[in-house]
């Protein structure tokens, strides 16, 4: 049996075609009926079909036919940005293979050379793939040439395909089943014939509880056996085992060198990890190695806006939690925004899919902060703070010295827009390392730049300067010295810490001016004057006063003595005063989001 499995996933660049192509070989395959198919199959969660795309990998067992022998392809789509590629790695871990996609209209891309690295550090053999052949605007003769220099394989090796209409699908199975290698049986002798298997990814069900996605390396599984998960040391017997297609199908058993899912019926946070062996009781065998743990390089704060929705966000974050192992939170408190959650992502895109997903999967309405980064700050006295956001930031006359990330970026674009380019990475405070010639007509850079400056907008001005053809991907490398102050914003004399933010010394004018003159176009008028003020380095850089909502408190007065009129508005200016000194200015949802979100 294991010598006809073929296990292997599909990494590309967002928007080269990956799920096009996996609709085509569940066709041809016979996985799915022709009267259920459907664009992006396996692209099932809303957000992934109303954005075009993948976000959470997703496995299928294929049948195949193949020289009169049956064959088993196992395949795991994979996201294509940079913020999932967590999940490739994990998806990569459990598979002997992998089809390298790219699209001859774009050719290879920033995030490709990322998660090729990751194929090739595994040992995975790789099959380079040329997408959406048909195109009139395909450059195939230049991207073969930037595939072999990648690859370094044989113009002969690139299998040239079209998802659109199918061709070259065939024969690029027929490619994974000749090149891909079969699983082995790595076991030795003296450990037995017992069952061990790698849990991948997880999700969660109300009813069947916890469902663990695995791959099968050494004996095999069944419903009522006895089994533990190693790392939490939690012994328990599959409900139900089986393979999807791509819809969950029940089996008798789960065999070695297969992909599947196994039933828990365990309904407790904390018992399944990504990276987990699932093992027999009463075993000699080892775990499988696992998962580096994802480390977060973007933090928010996550508010419920009525605090009786507490509950309910806890509860949804641990639910989320069992689907994306890689979203991180504790709980927090704010003088302002009540409880809350401090939650860590891995990038801004990372960030948005999470709170869509809170606000459309579990109805709730929330207050997100804007994101920040982790910063290691030394006070005078010689204490060492982590600050994960503004408010845990010191006073600004109790600062010694801030440490702040930086990344290693790497941007492929065409030759014509390096000027551009150039200037924009200027204006982030990045340093150029060096600039290679990939073909006649791009180049890539490496640059370092921080952390701080790549969150700010910085890919959005660089989709801007390249006409959305430079394609970007990063590392986190190391922390340096960081000149920064916190800024904070003052709301009738009320500070909020959303929207306090950690800024760049050199931008503390343009900063301040632009976040008030922001707040002061989308905040609604108030009964009262307000004052919309920022604050960095010990002093108010920036202010604008709102002007109050005004009534015609003299309407209905038709005629008399002009001070009639006098002593109504008289009153009225008391009133506004009053309601200036002592009144609270509420932001709602909105302007959390707008300011949050870059937009006007």
């Amino acid at each position: 049996m294991l010598e006809r499995i073929r296990n292997f996933s599909i990494i590309a660049h967002i928007d080269h075609g990956k799920s096009t192509l996996a609709d085509r070989m569940l066709e041809i395959t016979n996985t799915i009926d022709k009267r259920k198919m459907k664009e992006q199959v396996l692209d099932d969660m809303e957000l992934e079909r109303e954005r075009g795309i993948t976000i959470k990998m997703r496995p299928v067992t294929m049948n195949y036919e193949s020289n009169g022998q049956s064959y088993v392809l196992n395949l795991i789509d994979t996201p294509g940005h940079i913020d999932f590629s967590y999940e490739v790695s994990r998806a990569l871990k459990a598979v002997e293979g992998t089809i390298l996609l790219i699209d001859s209209t774009q050719g290879v891309q920033a995030q490709t050379l990322t998660t090729l690295q990751m194929a090739k550090d595994l040992g995975l053999k790789i099959i380079p793939v040329l997408s959406k052949i048909d195109s009139r605007n395909s450059r195939i003769e230049d991207v073969k040439k930037e595939i072999i220099n990648l690859v370094e394989c044989e113009e002969s090796e690139i299998i040239m395909t079209s998802g659109k209409t199918g061709e070259g699908v065939e024969r690029l199975l027929e490619e994974v089943i000749e090149k891909i290698p079969a699983p082995k049986n790595n076991k030795k002798e003296s450990e037995g014939n017992g069952f061990r298997s790698l849990i991948f990814d997880f999700q969660y069900s109300n009813h069947k509880g916890i469902v663990v996605y695995t791959r099968v390396f050494d004996g095999s599984v069944k419903t009522g056996q006895k089994v533990r998960f190693s790392a939490s040391n939690r012994n328990f017997s599959p409900n139900e085992v089986g393979i999807f297609r791509p819809d969950e199908l029940k089996v008798d058993a789960l065999e070695s060198g297969q992909i599947g899912y196994i039933v828990t019926g365990i309904k407790e946070p904390d018992v399944a990890f990504v990276g987990d062996t699932v093992i027999d009781q009463n075993t000699k065998l080892e775990p499988l190695s696992g998962y580096q743990e994802p480390k977060p390089v973007v933090w928010a704060s996550v508010f419920p806006e009525s605090q009786d929705d507490f509950t309910d966000l806890r509860s949804s974050l641990q639910k989320l939690k069992l689907t994306d192992s890689s979203l991180t939170f504790e709980e927090e408190s704010s003088g302002t925004l009540g409880r809350g959650f401090r939650c860590g992502f891995l990038g801004m895109l990372h960030l948005e899919i999470i709170t869509e997903r809170l606000r459309r999967e579990f109805d709730l309405d929330l207050i997100v902060t804007l994101p920040s980064i982790n910063y290691l700050v030394i006070n005078k006295k010689g204490n060492e703070i982590k600050a994960y956001s503004p408010s845990a930031f010191p006073d600004y006359g109790d600062i010694a010295e801030v440490r702040e990330p930086w990344t290693e970026i790497k941007i492929i674009l065409p030759n014509e827009y390096l000027g551009d380019v150039m200037q924009i990475l200027y204006s982030h405070e990045a340093l150029p390392v060096e600039t290679i010639t990939l073909s006649n007509n791009r180049s890539s850079i490496v640059a370092e730049m921080p952390l701080r400056e790549l969150m700010r907008n910085f890919f959005d001005e660089l989709k801007s300067a390249s006409s959305g053809y430079a394609s970007l991907s990063y590392e986190i490398s190391d922390y340096r010295l960081a000149d920064v102050v916190k800024m904070e914003v003052l709301v009738a004399d009320e500070e909020f810490p959303a929207f306090s933010k950690i800024i760049s010394k050199y931008r503390i004018d343009e900063e301040c001016q632009k976040t008030v003159e922001k707040l002061y176009k989308v905040m609604p008028r108030q009964m009262f004057a307000t004052k919309i003020q920022a604050r960095a380095a010990g002093r108010i850089v920036s202010s604008r006063t709102l002007s109050a909502l005004r009534k015609n408190v003299t309407a209905h007065l038709y005629g008399g003595d002009i001070t009639r009129k006098m002593k109504l508005r008289e009153k009225q200016k008391k009133g506004k005063k009053k309601m200036q000194e002592r009144g609270k200015v509420k932001i709602n949802q909105d302007i959390f989001l707008k300011m949050m979100k870059n937009e006007d």
